[in-house]
């Protein structure tokens, strides 16, 4: 979206064909997108993410998730992204802090400019 941390991101994002998208960051980012921006461009941005692969949540993962959150102390949302990163061997690329310091995880502080 031409944002410092959109540029950050690119790299990862763009790579369509080896991007996985946990089903509940669809919501997470729709619904902050619409926060900074107007409808139209949040939908442009949601069909780019859309495009990659979407994990939907079944029983299995979780399960993963709800141990995840035990053993990291993470929020639900949040345990289940990182359940859908380990159970897909993917790196997961953040600039939420919950996430720091887990194995896979490529955290980015988040900055003001």
């Amino acid at each position: 979206m031409g944002t410092p941390a959109g540029l950050r991101f690119a790299a990862a994002v763009e790579n369509r064909a080896r991007l996985i998208v946990p089903a509940i960051v669809i919501y997470e980012m729709s619904k902050r997108l619409r926060e900074i921006f107007e409808e139209d461009t949040a939908d442009l941005a949601l069909a780019e993410l859309i495009t990659a692969t979407v994990i939907p949540l079944d029983a299995k993962l979780a399960l993963s998730a709800a141990r995840v959150s035990a053993r990291h102390k993470l929020a639900m949302a949040d345990s289940i992204i990182y359940a859908t990163a380990e159970a897909h061997g993917a790196t997961l690329w953040t600039q939420d802090e919950h996430f720091k310091g887990l194995p896979g995880v490529r955290y980015f502080p988040k900055t003001t400019s």
